[in-house]
């Protein structure tokens, strides 16, 4: 499997910002983010505002966000090109 990219937090909240998510709310070093679909049903996600994520928190972040974005839309901004 490819290596993930090097992200901080503020990097990964302008990718998800990318595909309609908005901070909600910080609490601490954490962003709520949150996209409302047009069905009204809400989709969040959790990111932590650190300046250099470690891999696994990368890669739970892309986990979570594969649920509600198609997953070869997020592989382009998480993984470098092959």
């Amino acid at each position: 499997m490819p290596r993930l990219r090097s992200l901080s937090g503020r990097d990964v909240v302008r990718i998800l910002g990318g595909f309609g998510f908005d901070v909600v709310a910080i609490r601490g070093s954490h962003a709520k983010l949150r996209r409302t679909l047009s069905e009204g049903a809400s989709e969040t996600l959790t990111v932590p505002l650190h300046d250099t994520l470690a891999p696994g928190t990368i890669r739970a972040i892309y986990r979570q966000a594969s649920r509600f974005i198609a997953e070869r839309d997020l592989r382009a901004h998480f993984y470098p090109e092959s």
